[in-house]
């Protein structure tokens, strides 16, 4: 128990924080509106950093980030690599394994893993260009979930750029299956999601959720959501090289039926709200945001990648406007 270290959780995903202490407050555009609602491209305003581990690597890393110019979108950039091409842009087509995280690698064979926390992020404020810059192998854990992306991008401040903002519209329906798990796309009104997940422990059970992309929402109902484990499996990750950074300051850890955090769950469906945050991030890597409906049950990294690569693989499933 000493520093509540627990070694080897398993990013099974799921634990939301209560609504930030700070309102969300979005830059209003001329005519009032708030404008993340507005269909311009949005970078930041100014350069902002923070720190920490990995929770599988365990290895210390600082993120700072910077603006970027339109059109540029997400892109990681290894500042510890000098010997070679260090720049990661944030596609579906550079993502190389989805095993406990979405880790991507750029033709140098650089990487960069766990990325789907600060990705939700950028989505859910609406940053559809950045240069995130990383002194390590992975992004750090924080507290498990997208709130300290949010906070550290807000700090930067949100500015808006002269070119439309790129829109994925879905046209007709894409799905990816897996034994009982299913990714679905469908034409939409906006960007909405509904996710299902269904766990034998009690702690879990099964759980749903419903979610617009609507300004601020994001922020107030999901990217506090913590990422959750399982202590049996803990060894066995350990063992694997995994799960080397992770503590029940950063994951919610599940026990039989039992939360062994001291402080529980923040609420009693954090789980399927870090499987909802773990899908925009996941969905982000489309290159820009999505204008359709995401249904599935027992979402994963793996799926969502599966479904993106299903949608690109049919042009005429999809438009960018």
């Amino acid at each position: 128990q000493a520093g509540r270290q627990f070694h080897g959780a398993v990013l099974a995903e799921g634990t939301p924080r209560q609504q930030p202490e700070t309102p969300l407050v979005l830059p209003r555009g001329p005519s009032g509106s708030s404008s993340r609602t507005m269909n311009r491209q949005h970078t930041i305003a100014k350069e902002a950093s923070l720190s920490g581990v990995g929770v599988h690597s365990g290895k210390p890393a600082r993120l700072t980030i910077r603006p970027a110019a339109e059109g540029a979108g997400v892109c990681f950039v290894r500042s510890d690599v000098t010997d070679r091409d260090a720049m990661i842009p944030a596609l579906v087509k550079k993502v190389t394994t989805t095993e406990l995280g979405t880790n991507m690698s750029n033709e140098a064979g650089v990487s960069v893993a766990t990325v789907e926390h600060f990705l939700a992020a950028c989505s859910g404020l609406g940053v559809d260009n950045v240069i995130a810059e990383l002194d390590g192998p992975e992004l750090p854990i924080l507290d498990g979930s997208s709130k300290p992306f949010v906070e550290m991008l807000m700090q930067a401040g949100l500015k808006e750029q002269g070119a439309a903002r790129r829109t994925l519209k879905i046209l007709k329906p894409v799905e990816v299956r897996h034994g009982e798990k299913f990714a679905r796309l469908s034409p939409g009104n906006g960007f909405e999601m509904r996710v299902i997940i269904d766990f034998k422990t009690k702690a879990i059970g099964r759980q749903e959720i419903r979610f617009a992309m609507t300004p601020g929402a994001f922020a107030r109902d999901v990217a506090w959501a913590r990422t959750f484990g399982f202590l049996h499996q803990a060894e066995q990750l350990h063992a694997m090289g995994k799960g080397l950074g992770a503590s029940m300051d950063n994951t919610v850890v599940i026990d039989g039926d039992a939360v062994l955090n001291p402080g529980g769950t923040q609420t009693d469906d954090e789980f399927v709200r870090h499987k909802l945050l773990d899908v925009i991030g996941d969905l982000f890597l489309a290159g820009g945001q999505i204008d359709g409906l995401y249904e599935a049950e027992q979402p994963g990294h793996a799926l969502n990648n599966q479904l993106l690569r299903a949608v690109f693989a049919d042009t005429t499933s999809f438009a960018w406007t």
